[in-house]
């Protein structure tokens, strides 16, 4: 079934909006006198009421995501980080990555150079994503010019959103059509002659229709020799008050992304490779031999409806269709005697197509003295992801370790080793209550039972494997506000990991059930200056069991490996005085792979045949043991603003098998801008100080390490009619 033939014609229909004018009334009165009858507008009372929200850019107050409904943040028993648009607008961020900056205990990961990939708590969230709550796990780099705000659930999260989750998931909140008309275009430019423009433009089509187009155009190089990138984006979307009580949210999003598929620098003797960060080991014409192409397009009905009797409904549908054409030259080994790597040229094509329909009913009710905000929900699924993959012969031939040259002879036979078609099918049902048990304790339960289908076909051997796993998924979770600006909680979550998360069933996978996580987890969220700057402080303990390893004797896969991440958290954001806006984080990881049998193949030797490292008791790919953030805004009374920020990394392995480590960095970014009431002019630059730093590796090998991005800058202009 091919989504993208009925979804793609439908982007110039999809119109939408929701406006609603406020009325008010003429009176003709007279006066005592003789005079002529005079006309005076009665308006209706305003009450107005200070918004700290709405002042405080920095510091959101509810979140969406950790409870399926709008929940204050100081109610929920876990720790939940928000990145506002505000935020990210104000950093320049043109990337997931770059709103992740702002979140304690994130990892990077160069992700194959062809997706958003990064580690939560010690734990990779290669398959966590999620659009406005409903699953979003095809392997791309996303889009931001649609995003109103970005939340990170942390630990476990099966209970609402099924499998995956150890050490959390990422939800973007997308912009909505509103009741006003406005048209905002930004163009960009910068350092690598990079080029952008966004439009975001709503529009009232009348008394219950509103219309809302975000769209996004990119066209860039890189400070990587044969980088580029080139994107076009549009999210048309339009909303429907059928009545006062009932609307309809119909949205469409088409992104189309190529660039060079980027794996980094290769390693020796412990570390990245002392070479120009612009050192590319691949092809001398990446725009024909290593590039990736993604091309989604994905469509959004969401109905919504509030009974008389105080039940909401609301039904989410969300189909989507994804093709990958990725080709690159990757470094296959590093030989330490002749100072030579080995290369290989390789493509994988991924085509996918799905859907996930979610339906929840809430309500707010009193029952034994306490107040309840129940939640039933029910999720279905339905993904076809079909693979293949293999290499280009012959390949090219080993380059110097420090001084590669160009070479774009590549082999033009193309032999696919693997080809995959896998079908998986969800079932899931939960329920959850937040509840008030007096005015200063609350309680947050809630359960899910998830049946998970998977079947794989090899479409070279015709071999069948398939699995249906049933699983719950706990929660639990209690809060003490002692005072107004103070809460305390301890809470209990789990969520488990199928074989065929993201990837096919394989022939040493299939028998064996799906990994579990379990998150322990203390905190406290405290607010001070009256309510404009808010922290959070947490101490958790994250364990996954029945990790899959390989027997080294037997070669078989076996469920014995566990990973154990022990850690702190902390962050603070809001407006500490008029003007400043702030938001910072810390975590503190110890992390470890407490139980493994497995040796990892690590290729990095005399001749670059692999050797052989065991994994128990090392320390988990990308989870520096310390990490920080700082961002500060000065807005100054007359239009014009300063700010900057930091961001601290401490030492990192590249992979599991701790041979190759990343140094720590600090990386220093300032920005200036004017704002008025129709335009922004604004100049960033990151890495003020250049740096040279190794901003991410691959995470399950050691010789694809990504160096950070020297100075650079953008300026910026927006128009705003």
């Amino acid at each position: 079934m091919n989504y993208g033939t009925g979804l793609r014609p439908s982007i110039a229909a999809v119109m939408m909006a929701i406006a609603a004018w406020p009325a008010f009334s003429a009176e003709t009165q007279t006066t005592n006198d003789n005079s002529a009858p005079v006309a005076e507008a009665v308006l209706p009372d305003v009450s107005v009421e200070a918004s700290t929200e709405a002042e405080n850019r920095y510091q959101p107050l509810t979140t969406k995501t950790a409870a399926k409904i709008e929940a204050e943040l100081r109610d929920i028993p876990q720790t939940v980080n928000v990145i506002p648009e505000a935020l990210f607008q104000d950093q320049g961020a043109r990337s997931l990555n770059d709103v992740l900056r702002n979140v304690p205990g994130v990892g990077f990961s160069n992700g194959d150079g062809q997706r958003d990939q990064v580690t939560i708590r010690g734990f990779s969230a290669i398959a966590d994503q999620f659009i406005d709550g409903v699953r979003d796990d095809a392997l791309y780099f996303r889009e931001l010019a649609n995003i109103e705000q970005v939340e990170v659930l942390k630990g476990p999260a099966s209970v609402l959103y099924g499998r995956g989750s150890s050490g959390g998931l990422i939800n973007r909140i997308t912009k909505k059509p509103t009741d006003k008309a406005f048209t905002d275009v930004t163009t960009t430019v910068g350092s690598w002659n990079m080029k952008r423009v966004e439009l975001d433009t709503n529009q009232p089509l009348g008394e219950a229709v509103s219309f809302r187009l975000n769209a996004a155009l990119e066209d860039s190089d890189s400070f990587r020799d044969q980088g580029f990138t080139e994107r076009n984006f549009i999210a048309p979307s339009l909303q429907f008050d059928i009545s006062e009580k009932t609307k309809l949210l119909l949205q469409v999003e088409s992104l189309e992304d190529k660039r060079v598929t980027d794996f980094g620098v290769p390693a020796i003797n412990g570390r990245p490779v002392n070479v120009d960060p612009s050192t590319y080991y691949g092809s001398s014409d990446a725009r024909h031999d290593d590039y990736t192409e993604s091309d989604v397009l994905s469509g959004a009905a969401t109905l919504e409806h509030e009974f008389d009797n105080g039940w909401k409904l609301k039904n989410t549908f969300r189909a989507y269709d994804y093709d990958l054409n990725r080709n690159n030259t990757v470094v296959q080994s590093v030989k330490t005697n002749t100072l030579t790597v080995s290369r290989r040229h390789s493509f994988i094509d991924r085509q996918e197509h799905g859907y996930f329909n979610q339906t929840d009913l809430s309500t707010n009710v009193d029952w034994l003295g306490m107040k309840h905000a129940l939640l039933f929900g029910m999720e279905l699924g339905y993904q076809d992801k079909d693979a293949q993959s293999g290499d280009f012969s012959p390949f090219p031939p080993d380059v110097s370790l420090f001084d590669p040259q160009p070479f774009n002879n590549l082999g033009t036979t193309r032999t696919a080793a693997v080809r995959t078609s896998s079908l998986s099918q969800t079932a899931g049902f939960y329920v959850q209550d937040l509840v008030t048990l007096s005015p200063e304790w609350k309680a947050l339960v809630g359960v899910r039972h998830d049946r998970f289908d998977q079947i794989t076909d090899n479409l070279i051997s015709g071999a069948r494997l398939s699995r249906t796993d049933n699983e719950y998924s706990p929660r639990a979770g209690l809060v003490y506000q002692p005072t107004p600006w103070a809460s305390l909680y301890a809470s209990y979550t789990k969520s488990f990991q199928p074989s065929q998360e993201t990837f096919a069933l394989a022939a040493n996978n299939t028998e064996i059930a799906p990994e579990e996580t379990t998150n322990y987890e203390v905190g406290t969220k405290l607010d001070f200056l009256g309510g404009n700057l808010s922290t959070m402080i947490s101490l958790f303990r994250l364990e996954r069991t029945e990790i899959k390893s390989t027997d080294p004797v037997t070669n078989r896969v076996i469920p014995v490996g566990e990973q154990r991440t022990d850690g702190l958290e902390l962050s603070v954001s809001g407006r500490p005085a008029h003007g400043w806006d702030v938001t910072a984080g810390y975590a503190f990881l110890d992390a470890e792979i407490t139980d493994s049998p497995s040796r990892m193949n690590v290729p990095i030797s005399p001749t670059g045949a692999n050797i052989k490292v065991a994994l128990e008791g090392n320390t988990p790919s990308l989870t520096p043991r310390h990490s920080a953030n700082l961002w500060v805004t000065r807005r100054f009374d007359n239009g014009f603003g300063i700010g900057g920020g930091m961001v601290l990394m401490g030492e990192q392995y590249a992979s599991p098998s701790n041979v190759v480590k990343l140094s720590g960095y600090a990386r220093a970014d300032m920005t200036a801008f004017y704002e008025t009431k129709k335009y922004e002019v604004r100049l960033l630059v990151n890495n003020i100080f250049d740096r040279e730093y190794f901003v991410s590796a691959h995470g399950g090998v050691d010789i694809d390490n990504t160096p950070g991005a020297p100075r650079n800058a953008q300026l910026s202009l927006k128009l705003k009619f």
